[in-house]
C-alpha cells in the first residue's frame, strides 16, 4: 500500500489512497505518473523568484535608460556619426593652408662641365671628365586656393548633411532599441500575469478534485466525475509548466533587447493597465512626417547629393591658387638658398568627359533618393494608420475582456455551487473553469496588445504620445 507524504508538493491523502485501491495495475501505474507529473510542476520555478529571493524592481524608464548605454547597436550608430563628423574635416581641408617639407640627398655621377653650368669645348678633357658627388636639397612648400568658385564648400555642405543624416539614422537605431524594450518589457509583464492565471487554474482545479472525490466517497458522485478532475488537472499543470517557461523566455528577450551580457537581476513593475491615449490619424501622421527621423535623414542624403552635385559641375570653372617655395640645395654645406612665390590658375579643358559622367551618376543617384522618400512616405501612412487602428481596437477589447472575465468568474461560481449541491455536473463545472482561464487570458492578452499597440504607434510617429493626448 502507498504511504501519504504530507508534504505540499504531493497530492492530498485522499488522491494517493484512491491510487492505491484501485483495482486495475496498469491504471495504478498512469495515475502516479499523472500524480508525479502534478508533484514536479508544482515546484518552484527559476524564472520567477520566490519571495526570500526577491528583486529589486525598475520601471520601464530605467530599462530603456539601461539600454541606451549599454545596447551596441547603437554604440556602433555612434560610432557611424562620429566618423561622419570627421568626414566634413576632410571636406575642409582643401580651405586650409597647405605646408610641407621636404629633405633629399642624392649621389650623383656627373661632368665638371655640368656641374659648373659653362659649355666648353667639345673636345675639352676637362669638360668630358666625370665625377661622383653628393647633392642636397631641403627646403618647404606652401599652397593656398584662393577660389574655386564654391566647389570644395559645396563639398563641406555635402559632407555636412551627410552628418545631420547620420545622426537622424541614430535616432532611428535608438527608436528601435527602446520599441523593442518596450515589447520585451511588456511580455515580461503579459507571461507574468499568465503564470499567476495558470496558478489560480491548478488551484480551482485542484479544489474540484478534491470535491469530485469526497463526492465519490459518499456516493453521490459517479468515477467518471473524479477521473475528469484528474484530467483537468493534469491539463493544469502542463499548461503551468509551459506559463513559467514562457515567463523565463520573455526575461532573456528583455535581458537581450537590453544589451546586457549578464543574467537580470532585477524585476520590472507592472504597469500593464496604465491610463490611455487618444490621437487621430491626421494628427498621428502629422507627427509622423515631421518627425520621423528615418525621411529626416532621407532629406538629408538628398541635400548631400544635390551639393555633391553643385561642387562636380564647378569643376568646369578654374581654380586659382597661390604657392611658395624656399629651398637649400648645392654639392656641400653651406647648402645655396632659393625662394619662389607666385600664384597659379587650374582649368581643365579635356579630361574624357570623367566630369561629365559623375555629374550624370550623381543626378541619378538624387532620382533614386527622391523615389525612395515617396516610398517611405506611403510606408510611414500605413505604419501610423494601422498602428492607430490596432491601438483604437486593442482599447476596445480591454472592456470587453474585463467585462467576459468579470462574467466568467461569476460562472464558476454558480458552477461550483451547484456541483456541491449535487445540481449540476463535472462537465458544467469543467466548462465554466475553461471560460474563466480563456478570458482572464484574452483580458491579458488584450492589455498586452494595447501597451504594444501604443508603443509600435510611438514608433511610427517618430515621438511619445502622451504629451500630444493630454
Amino acid at each position: 500500500m502507498l504511504r501519504a507524504y504530507p508534504s505540499p508538493s504531493i497530492p492530498s491523502p485522499k488522491f494517493v489512497t484512491y491510487f492505491a485501491g484501485s483495482r486495475r495495475p496498469w491504471r495504478r501505474c498512469a495515475l502516479w505518473l499523472t500524480a508525479l507529473l502534478v508533484a514536479g510542476s508544482a515546484l518552484p520555478a527559476s524564472a520567477e523568484p520566490t519571495p526570500s529571493q526577491a528583486l529589486p524592481e525598475k520601471s520601464l524608464g530605467e530599462c530603456i535608460a539601461i539600454a541606451l548605454e549599454h545596447h551596441p547597436t547603437l554604440k556602433a550608430a555612434g560610432a557611424s556619426v562620429e566618423a561622419a563628423n570627421q568626414h566634413v574635416w576632410v571636406a575642409a581641408a582643401p580651405y586650409l593652408p597647405q605646408l610641407d617639407a621636404f629633405y633629399s640627398l642624392r649621389r650623383q655621377q656627373t661632368s665638371i662641365a655640368a656641374q659648373i653650368q659653362t659649355g666648353g669645348s667639345a673636345g675639352s678633357t676637362q669638360a668630358k671628365q666625370l665625377q661622383t658627388s653628393n647633392f642636397y636639397s631641403t627646403g618647404v612648400t606652401f599652397s593656398q586656393i584662393l577660389f574655386d568658385f564654391g566647389q570644395t564648400l559645396a563639398s563641406i555642405r555635402s559632407a555636412q548633411a551627410s552628418e545631420r543624416s547620420a545622426e537622424n539614422d541614430r535616432t532611428t537605431t535608438r527608436d528601435t532599441v527602446i520599441l523593442n524594450v518596450q515589447q520585451s518589457y511588456f511580455n515580461v509583464l503579459a507571461t507574468r500575469r499568465l503564470l499567476r492565471v495558470a496558478d489560480e487554474t491548478v488551484r480551482q482545479t485542484s479544489k474540484q478534485l478534491d470535491q469530485a472525490q469526497g463526492r465519490h466517497e459518499v456516493g453521490v458522485a459517479p468515477k467518471f466525475d473524479v477521473t475528469t478532475a484528474e484530467v483537468n488537472l493534469a491539463n493544469a499543470k502542463l499548461n503551468q509548466v509551459s506559463a513559467r517557461n514562457n515567463v523565463a523566455v520573455a526575461r532573456e528577450t528583455l535581458r537581450n533587447a537590453l544589451g546586457i551580457n549578464g543574467p537580470l537581476d532585477f524585476d520590472v513593475v507592472d504597469n500593464l493597465a496604465t491610463s490611455r491615449v487618444r490621437i487621430t490619424d491626421e494628427e498621428a501622421l502629422a507627427i509622423a512626417y515631421k518627425d520621423r527621423p528615418d525621411l529626416l535623414s532621407l532629406f538629408e542624403q538628398e541635400t548631400a547629393q544635390q551639393e555633391q552635385i553643385t561642387s562636380l559641375q564647378r569643376q568646369y570653372l578654374p581654380t586659382v591658387t597661390s604657392n611658395g617655395e624656399y629651398n637649400w640645395q648645392g654639392n656641400d654645406y653651406p647648402l645655396q638658398d632659393t625662394w619662389m612665390i607666385g600664384a597659379s590658375v587650374n582649368l581643365s579643358i579635356l579630361n574624357g568627359g570623367l566630369t561629365r559622367a559623375q555629374i550624370a551618376e550623381a543626378k541619378a543617384n538624387l532620382e533614386v533618393l527622391k523615389f525612395n522618400e515617396q516610398g517611405l512616405r506611403q510606408n510611414i501612412a500605413l505604419q501610423v494608420r494601422q498602428a492607430a487602428l490596432n491601438l483604437q481596437q486593442a482599447e476596445e477589447s480591454i472592456g470587453v475582456a474585463e467585462k467576459g472575465a468579470q462574467q466568467a468568474r461569476e460562472s464558476l461560481e454558480l458552477a461550483e455551487g451547484r456541483y456541491k449541491t449535487g445540481v449540476g455536473n463535472i462537465i458544467e463545472l469543467t466548462n465554466a473553469q475553461v471560460q474563466l482561464t480563456s478570458a482572464e487570458a484574452s483580458y491579458v492578452q488584450a492589455l498586452y496588445s494595447y501597451q504594444t499597440s501604443l508603443a509600435q504607434l510611438e514608433n511610427a510617429i517618430g515621438k511619445p504620445v502622451g504629451l500630444e493626448a493630454q
